[in-house]
């Protein structure tokens, strides 16, 4: 198995994923997902990194600091036609979330810088939303964490795209600190897919080629993009996921296409 593929643990503690910058022999991004029972609470002291908490699915009231959102009425899954619950902790922050239902909880992090930010509700109503590209290279995203919202380092999206079509696609790569141009970013994709029997084929490569994987991406799964394009396909009768965690040394998301497929955008 490839080292960019991370399987869901099994070890029945709840927590599905818990990469840090270590386990994933990079500088920047950390994620993982929690399942937490109705009834429970999950209690997280703060650290030096920022956080975006993405209820994923479920009900929770979530505490930090000054911050108490009450119990938040959340999706019943990704694939329900909404955006999700947020919140924002900024760095030396502890958190905590208390289970109304059961819970999938995805924990993005990315280092802090000053802190300045204060913890905050991302109002699922005031998120963003596109459609990208056309015919078989349609999806939809919601903005949970863009650029133009405050933070130190985290950038965090979510993907739908159907059944048959592709996504991050034309292929691009953000790995090179060469602005305005193209900047540096690490990334994580967790994939969600619908039914969950199915899988998606996610590619990471670069130019030369020295880096070239083909994953088939179950459900509950996480792809690691250290550097390179990395598009990803959808099989016929399956409903694509995947939310996308992006961190660098500066905060902000330029992209370059492979010139070899970027002919069809016109």
């Amino acid at each position: 198995m490839t080292d960019l593929l991370v399987k869901p643990a099994k070890n029945g503690n709840g927590v599905v994923h818990d990469i840090t910058p270590q386990s994933a022999k990079w500088s920047y991004v950390g994620f993982g997902v929690h399942d937490v029972k109705s009834g429970e609470t999950l209690r997280v002291d703060g650290t030096d990194d920022e956080v975006c908490l993405v209820l994923l699915s479920g009900d929770a009231r979530i505490t930090a600091s000054d911050l108490d959102t009450g119990m938040l009425k959340g999706r019943r899954s990704v694939f329900d036609k909404i955006q999700p619950h947020a919140v924002y902790v900024p760095m030396k922050t502890g958190w905590q979330v208390e289970a109304g239902s059961d819970v999938e909880l995805a924990i993005s992090r990315a280092p802090g810088i000053d802190g300045k930010h204060p913890p905050r509700l991302i109002d699922p109503e005031k998120m963003s939303l596109e459609t990208r590209g056309e015919g078989t290279n349609t999806r939809y995203v919601r903005n949970i964490l863009p650029e133009s919202e405050p933070a130190d380092s985290l950038l965090v999206v979510e993907v739908i795209t159907p059944a048959g079509n592709w996504s991050s696609y034309p292929p691009h790569k953000h790995d090179t600190d060469d602005l305005p141009g193209e900047s540096y970013l690490e990334e994580t994709y967790y994939h969600r897919i619908n039914p969950g029997q199915g899988y998606v084929l996610h590619r990471v490569y670069d130019d030369s080629r020295d880096l070239d994987e083909t994953m088939a991406a179950e459900d509950r799964s996480v792809v690691l993009v250290p550097r390179g394009y990395h598009p990803v396909g959808v099989p016929h009768g399956y409903e694509s996921y995947y939310l996308n965690t992006m961190a660098g040394p500066k905060r902000i998301w330029r992209f370059k296409n492979d010139p070899n497929h970027e002919w069809m955008l016109g």
